[in-house]
Parts: structure tokens; C-alpha cells; sequence
């Protein structure tokens, strides 16, 4: 689907329900692609785009539930919205818990299915940067030596190059040199943006 910039998946198995909610979600302005399962939306191919998911609660077979929990194993980090036509307290918060940003109980108004679909694309596509400066960031200490790496575990917590050079057993000027060279691998403009990258990547001594 070229040029797409986001889609709506709805998993509903009253094919009533799923022509009206595309019709719906349609007319404003989204990209839809509608399935009367949840394995049937397991199967299929999924465009790498910011994405929502609109979830009936109550399937046959894969529940809304379980198939939430399947797509959290996999790895599969795309917001849920749920439908449900018997919402109880529990379900909801069994939902809630795992991450769904709406639970909505039918008959629901139909701006409060497109106010939360916005929302849960905003998430989403929000998300995915973040993802993808992370792996930016990863790839960026991955290029980073052995010997880079532990320099820099030790420049993060604040010692002096001096110090370093102690512990690792080399010259204060092979630390220098070791130290630009992680900041310009890092693309760190500073020592402090240097620490909030190590904290994002969880190196030693700057899990929290």
C-alpha cells in the first residue's frame, strides 16, 4: 500500500459491525483494513506504519484478550482499542493493565471511536520514533570498541580521566583519545548527553 501514512485494523466477527466501523473510520480519512478474526489478522501481512488496532472483545476462539497477549509475546507494540458488547469491570481492567489505551461498550458514539483512534495512532507513531532513535542509538555503541565501551561505562559515572587510566591500567592520554573517540561515535555534544545516552541504553551503572 504505497504512501500510506497510518492504518485501523478492525477484528470483528459481525460482519454488520465491521463494514459500518471501516464506512465510519473511513470517511475520516484513515486507511482500513478489516478481518473477521484474530487469526486471521495473525496471518496476514501488516504494513510498517503507524497503526491501531480496533478489538472485539468477545471472539470466537482467540478472544480480544488472548490475542492482546499473543501480540505482546511476539513483539508486536501496536495500541488496542476494545469493543465490547458485555463490558464488566475485570475485563476491563485486564485489558487496561496490558497496555489497551480504550475500552469502549457498545452502542458507543461514533466520535468516540475516532477521538480514541487519533489518540492511539498519535501513541503509536510517537512510539515508533522513539524506537527507531533507540536503535540509532544502539548501533551508535555498537560501534564502539571493547575497550570504548569501557572507558565509557566509567566516563558516565563521573570519573576523571585520570582515574580511568588507573582502573584500566593505561596512559591518561590513551583515555583522551578514547574518550573523543566515544563522543564522536556517540554523536554526544557533551558529557551530560553523553550520561542520558548511557541511561536510555541501560549500561552498567546507569540502570535505575
Amino acid at each position: 500500500m504505497p504512501g500510506m501514512e497510518s492504518i485501523v485494523f478492525v477484528i470483528d466477527d459481525d460482519p454488520s459491525f465491521r463494514r459500518s466501523t471501516q464506512f465510519l473510520v473511513e470517511t475520516a480519512g484513515f486507511q482500513v483494513s478489516s478481518f473477521a478474526s484474530g487469526e486471521e489478522f495473525l496471518r496476514s501481512r501488516r504494513p510498517n506504519v503507524p497503526a491501531c488496532l480496533v478489538l472485539d472483545v468477545r471472539l470466537p476462539r482467540l478472544s480480544g484478550l488472548d490475542l492482546q497477549q499473543a501480540l505482546s509475546k511476539g513483539g508486536m507494540q501496536i495500541p488496542i482499542i476494545f469493543i465490547t458488547g458485555h463490558g464488566d469491570i475485570p475485563m476491563t481492567v485486564q485489558a487496561m493493565k496490558a497496555g489497551a489505551v480504550e475500552f469502549l461498550t457498545k452502542p458507543f458514539r461514533e466520535q468516540e471511536l475516532l477521538d480514541a483512534i487519533r489518540r492511539a495512532i498519535d501513541s503509536d507513531r510517537t512510539a515508533r520514533q522513539e524506537r527507531a532513535k533507540l536503535e540509532d542509538l544502539r548501533r551508535c555503541y555498537e560501534s564502539l570498541t571493547p575497550r570504548e565501551r569501557k572507558v565509557m561505562e566509567r566516563v558516565v559515572l563521573g570519573m576523571l580521566n585520570k582515574q580511568i587510566a588507573a582502573e584500566l591500567q593505561r596512559t591518561e592520554k590513551t583515555i583522551k583519545v578514547h574518550r573523543g573517540h566515544i563522543m564522536q561515535k556517540m554523536r554526544a555534544s557533551s558529557l551530560a548527553e553523553l550520561v542520558r545516552m548511557a541511561e536510555r541504553l541501560g549500561i552498567p551503572g546507569q540502570t535505575r
